[in-house]
């Protein structure tokens, strides 16, 4: 199972640890990177991601090279767009593997990777009245 999608609609950890779910595996590991309420010392309100529109086809890409792994069983991975609050997952990672090991590494170089090369930028807006944007690739 390999699964790859860029989103504008809330994010669901669970659903996406039940879509790698498998009899071959013995281990699922899921990852939510949320929205937080301070960034660098700074307050912040709220988010948006903007995506460029090979987002999408390059989430498939990195979520394939890790499927590709020995072991490694499913992989589900999810980034969203437009508006976010806080607490609101803007990045969930499921990975199925034959082992924990397996698994931990490879839901955590999932996550490295769609961070290192996720054409996706953010805009935080901060408590001050300021705004930033932030390249994430």
């Amino acid at each position: 199972m390999i699964r790859a999608r860029v989103l504008d609609a809330p994010l669901d950890v669970s659903e996406h640890e039940a879509a790698v779910s498998a009899a071959e595996a013995g281990a699922v590991v899921s990852f939510a990177g949320v929205v937080r309420n301070h960034d660098h010392g700074r307050g912040v309100l709220s988010l948006s991601y903007e995506g460029h529109p090979s987002a999408g086809e390059e989430l498939r890409r990195i979520a394939e090279e890790i499927a590709a792994r020995p072991g490694v069983r499913g992989v589900v991975v999810s980034h969203r767009v437009g508006d976010l609050a806080i607490g609101d997952p803007a990045l969930v990672a499921a990975v199925a593997a034959e082992h924990r090991k397996e698994a931990f590494e490879a839901c955590a170089d999932l996550v490295d990777e769609v961070k290192a090369r996720l054409p996706i930028w953010k805009h935080q807006y901060f408590a001050d009245g300021t705004d930033e944007w932030v390249n994430c690739p």
